[in-house]
């Protein structure tokens, strides 16, 4: 398998997935704003969307969308507990946060990695929204469940995580959600998140 991912994207994820999973890749990094690898291949033959992650399988085919990626990982490696069976109440809670990550809190972080400088109001904006954002995840974990679906770590800790941890690169402290950042810190002492983390030169957020 190859993965092809952007340092610190979403992507990580993927990469998160596949180093708890130990499962053998190629990671080849690509310049989005170029649409090139590291290699000098046109990143849009390889994904025409010009976004990453992309999933390179072994049958050549190319799987996109970050969560329909970590789910495949799930569903396909045979030592993986990642997700729930599919039909189950557990699995649809998974979907929920995956989803919720993808079209919630992931564009919420988006204005802020924007090339145009916000002006004052934009940015306040901004910040309300993505503070609700993180609010909702408080929330979710405001029962003292150690992941999102409870006591064991799936792929949607996986992508949540990664998103969170995009709070240390924009300077919104997460300490204003205590369980929040408590979560992050649990996640981020993981030995597969930390080796990830570490070969794409990641800071976690400061517990």
């Amino acid at each position: 398998m190859r993965l092809y991912f952007k340092p610190g994207a979403c992507s990580l994820s993927s990469r998160i997935v596949l180093a708890e999973l130990g499962l053998a890749h190629e990671s080849i990094k690509v310049d989005t704003d170029a649409g090139v690898t590291e290699t000098e291949s046109d990143y849009g033959a390889i994904n025409p969307k010009g976004y990453v992650p992309a999933l390179e399988l072994e049958t050549g085919e190319i799987l996109t969308e970050n969560p329909a990626i970590l789910q495949f990982l799930a569903d396909t490696s045979a030592q993986s507990d990642l997700a729930p069976p599919a039909g189950t109440l557990e699995r649809a809670r998974l979907q929920e946060w995956l989803n919720f990550t993808s079209s919630e809190l992931h564009k919420a972080f988006s204005p802020f990695f924007d090339k145009r400088k916000l002006d004052k109001a934009e940015r306040e904006r901004a910040h309300a929204v993505l503070a609700r954002r993180i609010g909702d995840v408080e929330r979710g974990l405001s029962d003292g469940r150690s992941f999102v679906l409870g006591e064991k770590f799936s792929v949607a800790d996986a992508y949540l995580f990664v998103v969170l941890n995009w709070s240390n690169f924009i300077g919104v402290d997460l300490e204003r959600w205590p369980s929040v950042s408590a979560y992050v810190a649990r996640v981020a002492s993981r030995p597969a998140v930390r080796a990830a983390m570490a070969s794409e030169g990641v800071e976690q957020v400061a517990a």
